[in-house]
């Protein structure tokens, strides 16, 4: 019996990108105010009455107090007090009920405050304070959500560089339960650090490939690889530019992967490209196959062409649209899984089966377990 044959499957979706909503005592409860003050991870008043998230002094980008429109009767909004944060997005209880109600067996998680992949605290210069807050995250995530039940697929973030200080958190992350390695698309934006290509990083890709985690990479933890709303756009419209652009700008990261050799250099690392979606992936695979072959770059050393380095080792992630037969063709059945996105403004949550049958029509029920949860039980050795 396989490790998918194995997993305790009772609705048939295991949501491989999901968000907790980190609360209020997550950091100060954790870090000591004498040796960090207000610098401390905390929520605060504004003269406005609503609640903002401080982070070394300074309040970081979210456009309320959390992330979880999808819970709020306006999903359009989201909350700007703590007292207005559903408590399904930080409850792991609660979190039960709504996962049930929309049937999803597991949730794999990834952060909110801390950023989709961790770029809150990578931005931090103090390498002292980044790595206390990156530890207490990965601390909390076991003790309150992954302890609370297996259903819990739980995620570390890592210090940025230097490599041996993140290979350092993901041994003792992964030693504590957890089962992926979230890292930044564009780790040079965020600070002073070498491009990403660079062998400086290997040390990190080689942990994971040790390990047996993937490593994670969110849409939307790079603004160089995003076009910016327009200023004079409403809230509400720039909300939703962003909501269609962050997954686009993952056509970028994609390419990089492909063709910087990392996967060469480690072909027993697994990527996942979360909040991806499938339709765009597809005819990138295509085009990169095309301009490999148009370039020469099986000259520069390269042993597989891109998609065939995709197919061995990355997974695209949808949560809409159609998985026709080219596209599945193109990624391969193999390398689909799903989400619902919770609790975010464009989750499918709590009709992501409704939605499923209308994204997965025509497929053959052996694709469509291996998209909806048989991938992911392999990938994260349920």
């Amino acid at each position: 019996m396989g490790v998918a044959d194995s997993v305790n499957i009772r609705y048939g979706l295991i949501s491989v990108d999901d968000h907790v909503q980190e609360h209020p005592d997550v950091w100060t409860a954790r870090l000591a105010r004498t040796q960090w003050g207000d610098r401390i991870p905390h929520v605060q008043r504004l003269a406005d009455g609503t609640d903002r998230w401080i982070v070394n002094g300074e309040p970081i980008s979210l456009s309320g107090i959390a992330s979880a429109g999808a819970a709020l009767p306006d999903r359009a909004l989201e909350p700007q007090r703590w007292d207005e944060v559903p408590r399904a997005a930080y409850v792991p209880a609660e979190r039960l009920r709504a996962m049930d109600a929309d049937g999803v067996d597991y949730s794999v998680l990834y952060p909110t405050v801390a950023g989709v992949s961790g770029e809150t605290f990578a931005r931090l210069t103090d390498p002292a304070l980044e790595l206390a807050c990156v530890q207490a995250y990965n601390d909390w995530l076991i003790e309150e959500w992954a302890d609370t039940s297996e259903r819990f697929i739980p995620q570390c973030i890592v210090p940025l560089f230097p490599a041996e200080a993140a290979v350092a958190e993901i041994r003792r992350a992964v030693a504590k339960g957890h089962k992926g390695v979230i890292y930044p698309a564009v780790p040079m934006e965020l600070r002073d650090v070498p491009h990403v290509n660079e062998p400086e990083y290997d040390a990190i890709w080689a942990a994971c490939a040790e390990l047996g985690v993937p490593l994670c990479i969110h849409a939307g933890s790079s603004n160089t690889v995003q076009y910016p709303p327009g200023e004079r756009l409403s809230p509400a419209v720039a909300s939703a530019f962003a909501a269609v652009a962050g997954p686009a700008s993952t056509m970028a990261v994609l390419v990089h992967i492909l063709i910087s050799q990392i996967l060469m250099r480690h072909p027993n690392l697994k990527v996942v490209f979360a909040e991806s979606s499938f339709g765009w992936g597809a005819n990138q695979l295509e085009f990169v196959d095309q301009q490999f072959r148009e370039d020469g770059l099986q000259r520069e050393g390269y042993d597989l062409t891109p998609s065939e380095l995709f197919r061995r080792q990355c997974y695209l992630t949808g949560w809409y649209g159609r998985a026709g037969l080219q596209t599945r063709r193109l990624i391969g059945v193999g390398n689909m899984m799903w989400s619902t996105n919770f609790p975010h403004t464009t989750s499918t949550w709590p009709e992501t089966h409704q939605r499923i049958q209308g994204s997965l029509a025509g497929v053959p029920i052996a694709e469509q377990e291996q998209i909806l949860w048989r991938n992911a039980a392999l990938l994260y050795e349920l």
